[in-house]
């Protein structure tokens, strides 16, 4: 089998999860069907994300235990069922439950899905195979809301559900032909995967509830306990001779550092998703249908950067090549900030375009570096670990985000107060994280060693 093939096959089937950003279309749909407030809505979102971000390193360390194709293809299957079990839910509280079983198996197939792709390709191109990947999810999140606004016009809220069920389906009967290394016969480490679970849940719930109005003992509560469970997770994992993570990793800053901006890059990025479609309709005046058109430019321009990454990686290094990523990211944001209603559309247009090809530059990248770093009976965990950094920025950020928003458009109010806020989000997500990126060079080794 060609590897181009093999890749296609995986990319089709992790396209699951970049595709569900459908679902944000249908919201409006769903709330009326279900006779639902916003604040119970959010839910939908909530219990996905908590689920597959939650698994998606223990899923990683069991492909590596058992294999990445056996673990992709059962996710598939999850993923087919969770689709069609939340297309067909006869009322919310089961809409939730099939939300969360679709989150197990995005989780599944997911977190396999980069082992995968390197798999197919021989180890010195393992950065194309990063590229081609990290390309897919970037065409799946253009096609993502565009076809979900076509699907409803047609059919109804369902649709987003029910065009993934094929796509899993075949995606399942053809990844018969990837290749299915034999099972690893470390032990599972069971402990530490439910104590990793839960301190990540906990986290990410915490994150979540700090969005929302309640009191600030909950996300404190949990933020503190996740906190607890993490320090006895690196206890546990010590003495467990194959842990699901090696804590030793962490006491490198040459590890950290590119995680942590990682977490910095998508939370700062997030702004574009969050508040860009506001300007687009609200200030600028543009259609909803135009407005996501513009929006869809953030991830065309990913896939263009994918395969630059792949072609800059072997010459100047993965490490100065995420630098860059992270370097551009941040100048095109504060340049987003300084957009008006007078901006010309063809500006924005470069913007969006430049920000997307390096933020898919830094993807590709930093994913190889924490694939370098593991060896490689860890490919899941590497792999798991790039698209768990990218769900904490995500997450982080719809908070984060609100509030800068919030706090610069206090002062001013109507169509002049969205701006000041705008400008003072992007400036400060632009601006902090080129920050944190010059702090990080006073170790040197994190960027700038081949």
């Amino acid at each position: 089998m060609r590897p181009a093939f093999g890749l296609a096959i995986v990319g089709l089937g992790a396209a699951l999860a970049p595709l569900d950003i459908a679902v944000n279309v249908a919201l409006p749909a769903i709330s009326a069907h279900f006779g639902l407030a916003l604040g119970d809505v959010q839910w939908l979102v909530i219990c996905y994300v908590l689920v597959y971000g939650s698994l998606m390193l223990v899923c990683g360390k069991l492909g590596d235990l058992v294999g990445h194709r056996l673990v992709f293809r059962v996710g598939l299957l999850v993923s087919a069922i969770g689709c069609a079990a939340c297309a067909a839910a006869p009322n919310w509280p089961l809409f939730l439950w099939a939300r969360a079983g679709q989150g197990i198996g995005t989780a599944l197939a997911l977190a396999c899905s980069p082992a995968l792709s390197t798999s197919l390709y021989p180890e010195g191109q393992r950065t194309k195979a990063l590229a081609g990947f990290a390309a897919g999810q970037a065409l799946a999140s253009t096609i993502g809301p565009l076809l979900g606004g076509v699907l409803i016009e047609i059919w109804d809220w369902s649709a987003v559900y029910w065009f993934r069920v094929p796509i899993a389906l075949v995606t399942l009967a053809l990844s018969g032909l990837l290749p299915a290394p034999r099972p690893d016969d470390r032990p599972f480490d069971a402990l530490g995967s439910v104590l990793l679970a839960c301190c990540t849940s906990a986290f990410l719930l915490a994150l979540v509830l700090a969005q929302r109005a309640v009191p600030t003992w909950q996300p404190l509560v949990l933020a503190v306990g996740a906190l607890a469970g993490i320090v006895v997770f690196i206890r546990h994992e010590q003495g467990f001779d194959e842990p699901v993570l090696r804590p030793a990793l962490f006491s490198d800053a040459a590890f950290v550092i590119p995680n942590l901006i990682s977490v910095l890059a998508n939370l700062a990025s997030f702004a574009i998703l969050l508040l860009t479609p506001y300007y687009l309709v609200n200030v600028l005046g543009l259609s909803a249908a135009a407005s996501g058109l513009m929006i869809a430019l953030a991830f065309v321009g990913g896939t263009a950067g994918a395969p630059l990454a792949a072609r800059l990686v072997p010459r100047i290094g993965q490490r100065p090549t995420a630098f860059a990523g992270v370097v551009v990211v941040g100048a095109s944001l504060m340049a987003l900030g300084w957009t008006t209603q007078t901006t010309p559309l063809p500006l924005l247009v470069v913007l969006l375009l430049i920000e997307g090809s390096a933020y898919g530059l830094l993807v590709v990248a930093y994913t190889d570096i924490v694939t370098a770093t593991l060896a490689r009976r860890d490919r899941g965990v590497a792999g798991a670990l790039a698209l768990l950094t990218r769900t904490l920025g995500v997450v982080s950020g719809a908070s984060v985000l609100s509030t800068l928003q919030a706090h610069g458009a206090a002062a001013s109010s109507g169509t002049d107060g969205f701006l000041a806020g705008y400008r003072f989000a992007f400036m400060a997500a632009g601006g902090g994280l080129l920050a944190a990126l010059f702090v990080s060079c006073l170790w040197p080794r994190a960027w700038f060693r081949r």
